[in-house]
């Protein structure tokens, strides 16, 4: 009995000692470093999946690369700050920075033209090392090493400091990300720092940017103690161990050379020290520093395994998980352990039956990234709606990109309306749907971007509102989901009144050129025009690209074209016309495809038209021509600005061979897959896997496919058919099987009724 005891222990022990060498790492797959060079604008830093604390360098260069905060292309960095926007197209944030120092230098950060002078230093690339959940770097002019690592509200840091040098640490609370599009700049209006004890101080920083009212408050505790050797208020010094003032600098000395390394841990909050302090202590007691860096992998390695891909291409690998890795960055936690966090009306509030987030891109991320989060982040997914709908109620409309407790008002559309009633389509739990709905029923009273003169016109003029065919377009798509989610509560005069304003997007086709054109308030359509002109009239973006945005009724757009075949040559045209813009077009339209334009969120979904016309197979092409052209493993590896990882979304739905047209819906249309096989946890225990046969660069197109055993003929998948668990096999050849998704019954839809 005993023997077999010990034999049942020394098995359980070896397997439990070597599984987590056999369980895939995935992490390994990812590189922060992917979409950091040229207008990616990724992220690059430590943080775990969708944490408060973003914590990495930020470079001397400021400007629209520079939206980050840092650029492949740079070798400089002034610091290491606490908070960072992941591929935006405007900066902000960048708050709390750190620098620490081995030689006297001024509290100065430097110039680009005298990189001696400051305490900015260069760095080398070899020397650099990121990882989900780890980021470090030597410091050239310090012979520093850097290690950064964090927990949802706590950055850590590790410095190695040389032997023959000082161990002194700047703390420069004037600095923040910025300027960016447009020349915002980032200004600090207020900030303090007070040591508190031996070990600890504490301090804040109001800062006036993109988010015009932001305030963060920071408790940083040290393994050593400290003093205070040099303290500036507006660039006068303070004699003491406190000031408060526009701009606080304080250099700090960590004394005795005993040992060489120093190590910090800063909780933030935008509430208040004590609740800084609070997230310190419960997060992270202790001072294990390898530890976190160990746990912060494993918090990313159980979100990245949520989809087990298998690629013959490494890649292709590395670029699926790089891409899934910076759909989970944001949005990102705001509420503190205790659920306080600061609401848009500038009050704490309590989040005290859900966590609170910010940083939502909805023009960009309602496409795909939320769609992608009903998938495999359903936990989370009752949360963001609850942030949503707490926004609505504090500033009296829903928010159109909401950060860190400010309303930027960038972009249009009331795109927080999919993402609700696509959860609340989708069976996900946690919110109230009557109550978003009441909220929903108001929206159009709202005066921004023209909503009123839809009211009064059908329409909005371009004479009367900026950006008008944009605004017009995408708001009749938020209101076909109040439309479909009025039917399902019963309210038959809402549905027939939101249904009406859906198709609005009639008053903006003009059937002589065959394009989305600016209309006047006198009915006519503007008198000169250009579709390649991306002017006042349309929002990143010009009328060939815009002209395909209708999601909610393809079949509606196949019917202006006069029949599917025309509808198809369209199509053509557009992959196939000059890329030649005007030289005043937005940086923003770049990854460009004739008149495609895959970095920016208007024409994400096109490639996938093909298919609602019976030709599936055109679909594969564009969507394989996109993803070998423009999603590459490399720092320039992206082709726009991620947003907050829409880009990386539209990758992950692609590469696995699926993509979410019309976002509410639950319809996937068919591409062309690079996995050769994939599972999806989503949820409950089950798993939906793709098996895609005969798969290389050159078999793109599907010859056939089969679900959960028996023939599939259709060109689509619907959300049931994947929520519920299955197995989708997929067969694919080098010529089109012109017949696969042919029949009106086997093609996606997506119409307004």
């Amino acid at each position: 009995m005993y023997r077999r005891f010990w034999l049942v222990s020394f098995v359980w022990m070896f397997f439990s000692s070597i599984w987590p060498l056999l369980a895939e790492d995935y992490t390994q797959f990812v590189d922060p470093l992917i979409g950091s060079a040229k207008h990616g604008h990724v992220f690059v830093g430590a943080s775990v999946p969708f944490g408060m604390v973003e914590l990495g360098p930020t470079n001397l260069s400021t400007g629209w690369d520079w939206c980050s905060g840092y650029n492949y292309s740079d070798s400089t960095i002034i610091g290491f700050s606490h908070n960072h926007l992941e591929g935006t197209g405007i900066g902000d944030l960048g708050d709390i920075l750190f620098m620490p120092v081995s030689k006297k230098v001024p509290l100065f950060k430097g110039t680009q033209k005298n990189l001696t002078d400051g305490y900015v230093s260069t760095f080398k690339h070899c020397n650099e090392q990121v990882r989900p959940g780890y980021y470090s770097v030597l410091l050239d002019k310090y012979g520093i090493k850097v290690e950064l690592t964090a927990t949802k509200r706590v950055g850590m840091h590790r410095y190695t400091y040389p032997r023959n040098g000082l161990r002194d640490l700047i703390i420069d609370l004037g600095e923040g990300i910025g300027p960016g599009f447009g020349d915002r700049i980032d200004e600090t209006v207020a900030s303090s720092i007070r040591q508190t004890d031996s070990v600890t101080l504490e301090g804040y920083r109001f800062s006036s940017g993109w988010a015009k009212n932001e305030r963060i408050y920071f408790v940083a505790t040290f393994s050593t103690p400290f003093s205070i050797i040099e303290l500036k208020r507006d660039h006068q010094e303070v004699v003491g161990d406190s000031a408060s003032g526009k701009i606080v600098k304080a250099m700090l000395d960590f004394g005795s050379k005993e040992c060489n390394q120093v190590v910090a841990k800063v909780g933030i909050s935008y509430v208040s020290y004590n609740n800084a302090r609070l997230n310190l202590e419960t997060e992270l007691p202790g001072w294990n520093f390898d530890q976190i860096v160990k746990n912060a992998n494993h918090e990313w390695n159980s979100e990245l395994g949520k989809i087990k891909a298998e690629f013959s291409d490494i890649h292709q690998k590395r670029t699926f998980y790089t891409a899934l890795y910076h759909t989970m960055i944001d949005p990102s936690i705001f509420s503190d352990v205790n659920g306080d966090y600061r609401g848009s009306d500038n009050t704490t509030h309590n989040a005290s039956s859900w966590v609170d987030y910010t940083v939502f891109s909805l023009w960009d991320t309602y496409r795909a990234v939320h769609p992608l989060f009903t998938l495999i982040e359903k936990d989370k997914v009752g949360d963001f709606v609850n942030s949503l709908l707490a926004i609505y109620e504090q500033q009296g409309r829903f928010p159109v990109w909401p950060l860190v407790g400010n309303e930027t008002d960038c972009m249009t559309g009331s795109h927080s309306v999919p993402i609700i009633i696509d959860a609340y389509f989708k069976g996900i739990k946690g919110f109230d749907i009557n109550r978003a709905y009441q909220l929903m029923k108001l929206y159009p009273n709202v005066h921004f971007r023209g909503l009123p003169y839809i009211n009064q016109f059908g329409y909005i003029p371009a004479d009367k509102e900026s950006g008008s065919v944009s605004s017009g377009l995408e708001f009749c798509i938020d209101d076909w989901c109040i439309a479909q989610l009025a039917k399902s509560l019963g309210k038959s005069e809402d549905y027939i009144k939101f249904n009406k304003r859906a198709q609005g997007y009639h008053d903006y086709f003009d059937k002589s050129s065959l394009f989305m054109r600016p209309k006047l308030s006198n009915g006519k359509f503007i008198r000169f025009f250009d579709p390649s002109d991306a002017g006042d009239n349309y929002i990143e973006g010009n009328a060939w690209q815009y002209t395909w945005l209708v999601p909610q009724d393809v079949e509606g757009m196949m019917r202006m074209y006069n029949s599917p075949t025309e509808f198809v040559s369209r199509l053509d045209t557009l992959f196939s016309v000059s890329s030649q813009v005007p030289r005043d077009a937005p940086i923003d339209m770049s990854g460009m495809i004739g008149q495609y334009v895959q970095g920016n969120e208007p024409s994400h979904h096109i490639s996938y038209l093909y298919a609602f016309a019976g030709v599936q197979w055109k679909t594969a092409e564009k969507v394989r021509q996109v993803m070998k052209t423009f999603y590459i493993d490399t720092p320039s590896g992206l082709c726009g600005n991620d947003d907050c990882g829409q880009m990386s979304a539209w990758y992950v739905f692609s590469a696995l061979g699926f993509y979410p047209v019309n976002p509410v819906n639950g319809i996937y249309v068919l591409g062309s897959p690079l996995i050769d096989k994939a599972k999806i946890f989503v949820g409950n225990g089950k798993r939906f896997i793709l098996e895609v046969k005969n798969n290389n660069s050159s078999n793109l197109y599907i010859q056939s496919a089969t679900l959960n055993g028996k023939p599939y003929g259709k060109s689509y998948l619907k959300y049931s058919d994947i929520e519920k668990g299955g197995y989708l096999i997929l067969i694919m050849g080098s010529h089109p099987n012109v017949h696969f998704g042919t029949r009106i019954e086997d093609r996606p839809y997506s119409a307004i009724k």
